[in-house]
């Protein structure tokens, strides 16, 4: 399945987060789900999963919640990833909610996470290979896709995390700057939601946590970043896909 190392251990399993309500791209999203709005002719949620399928993941969790209908709409008849809906139309859970919800699907083993607000371009290499031949889960309790915070498209804040020459990442300081975003895919350990009680709740504390115990790696994407979160960073996104052709 993977063109890397026959050591490297790559999830067969991904979350992908598509429930939110993409407030940022109102009135854009009133009407369309975010994960379903197109740059340079391809959903965002169509990109993830296609990368997915790409490595060779065999499953896609998808949770819906704002338009959800549209959402299951386009994923009928996609087999590779094979699609499970993760209903959330009755309360949105945050992603660490979401992940909780179907952790019964997902077992033991560590497991894709994915945003659908952003991709790569002109990536010589497999980035979600890259990121599974990082993994050691001797070391580490999540290992995040990173990106420069310099030259991706669509940054508007400070950047995330500091990386040292090992790959262990440190979070931003109040204050400062970063020289890396998180780029909104990682491989998480299912163990550490297993005796979370809330219902609702967020997976960023997850991250700082591991950071702050020294089991939060990252590993530098191949290619270009593009953050699409706002209507602006749509032009912007296509406008950089379109140098690229």
């Amino acid at each position: 399945m993977s063109l890397i190392s026959p050591r490297c251990f790559v999830p067969d399993t991904a979350m992908v987060f598509a429930a939110g309500r993409g407030t940022r791209m109102r009135p854009l999203t009133d009407s369309v789900p975010k994960p379903l709005v197109e740059v340079a002719g391809r959903s965002l949620l169509d990109r993830s999963l296609d990368a997915f399928a790409a490595a060779g993941v065999a499953t896609a969790i998808v949770n819906v919640h704002h338009l959800a209908d549209q959402i299951e709409d386009r994923l009928q008849g996609r087999t590779e990833p094979r699609i499970v809906i993760s209903n959330e139309r009755e309360l949105l859970l945050d992603q660490g909610g979401g992940i909780k919800k179907v952790l019964p699907l997902i077992g033991e083993k560590p497991f894709f996470i994915c945003n659908t607000d952003a991709f790569w371009i002109g990536a010589r290499a497999d980035n979600l290979l890259r990121l599974a031949e990082l993994w050691d889960g001797d070391r580490m309790d999540v290992a995040l896709l990173l990106a420069p915070r310099v030259g991706s498209v669509g940054v508007d804040w400070a950047g995330d995390f500091h990386r040292d020459a090992d790959g262990r990442l440190t979070k931003r300081g109040a204050g400062e700057t970063a020289d890396y975003v998180y780029a909104g895919v990682g491989v998480v350990k299912p163990q550490l939601f297993a005796d979370v009680s809330d219902e609702v709740f967020p997976l960023a504390p997850f991250f700082f946590r591991a950071a702050a115990q020294g089991r939060l790696y990252g590993a530098p994407l191949d290619g270009r970043w593009l953050h699409v979160g706002t209507m602006a960073a749509i032009e912007e996104a296509e406008r950089a896909v379109a140098e690229l052709v």
